[in-house]
This record gives C-alpha cells, structure tokens and sequence, in this order.
C-alpha cells in the first residue's frame, strides 16, 4: 500500500507540475502579444484547464502524498517519511500560492471582458478603444503578478516530485552505493 500511495502520489504532483510548467514556460510568450490578446487567451486557457483530468491530478497530488505520509509514519517504514514530509510542504504550497493569488487573478482576468464578445466587430472604434484601455488595464493588474506565481507554483511542484521520486528511491532501499 506504502509503494502504491507513493507511485500515485510521484504521478499525479508530476502531470501537476507538468501542467504548472506548461504554463510558467509559455506564458512569458505573451508578452509580446496586446493585452487584449493576452486576456482573451488566458481567459480560454483558464477555462479550458479545469476539467476532471486536472482536478484528479491536482487533487489526487495532495491526497495521495498525505496518504504516502500517514502510511509511512510507523517506525518500520520511516525512512521515506521525511522525503515524504518535504513533498507534501512544497505541494501544499503550491496549493496555498493557486488559492491565494492564482484563483483571485483567474477570477479578474475573467471578469475583464465587459463586452461579453458578442458583437465586437459591429462597436465603433471609440468602443473598441474603451475596450482595448479596459484589457490593458486588467492585464497590468493581473498579468504579470500572476506569471512570476505560477512560476513559483512550477518550482514549487517541481520540488515536490522530486521529494516523491527520493522517497520512491529509500522506500525500495534502491540507494547508489
């Protein structure tokens, strides 16, 4: 049960991390691009990510690395508790930086779209300036805060993996010599 908790746990932190990779990896692309632009992909992204494959790997890194903790706390299986321990701090972090400013930056870049899209190509072009300065605006607030945290996030997960894979190598006492 220890080797299984262990297993899913190094899986699913690493599609997490993979996909926070993905994004810290990417992102920085658009910034080249209009704020107009980068608002209505991130919007697309933001909705396109949250569906059942992330939410089992996101929730699924946090259940099962808690999992690989309480089963390798009896004293004939702690040698992988600590690598363990370190995994779910950094992974819980990760969790702690998507919450507090990743989720509230989402929402905003969300909520930046006052003209619902519907007709854009029909406003004036004093309407579509209004617009353009109303993405600016929500970019400048959201953006580039929200790039650097999910780089944070990236190495965040990243260093949690890298915990689980060591306890992988001290559970199955696979040490060099």
């Amino acid at each position: 049960m220890r080797v299984f908790a262990l297993v899913a746990a190094t899986v699913t932190t690493g599609v997490t991390s993979g996909l926070f990779y993905t994004y810290a990896s990417l992102t920085p692309g658009l910034r080249t691009a209009d704020s107009l632009t980068v608002v209505q992909v991130m919007q697309r992204l933001n909705v396109a990510v949250l569906n059942g494959w992330y939410l089992l790997g996101f929730v699924g890194a946090l259940v099962f690395t808690g999992a690989s903790v309480l089963l390798h706390l009896p004293s004939d299986a702690r040698q992988a508790l600590p690598a363990s321990v370190g995994a779910l701090v950094c992974y819980t972090g990760s969790l702690v930086a998507t919450r507090v400013v990743n989720l509230p930056l989402s929402q905003a870049l969300a909520d930046a779209d006052r003209s619902g899209g519907a007709g854009r190509q029909e406003r004036e072009d004093r309407e579509d300036r209004e617009d353009r300065a109303w993405h600016t605006e929500s970019f400048d607030r959201c953006g580039a805060r929200r790039m650097r945290w999910t780089a944070a996030r990236a190495l965040l997960s990243t260093a949690a993996l890298g915990f689980l894979c060591w306890a992988l190598v001290l559970h199955c006492d696979m040490r060099p010599n």
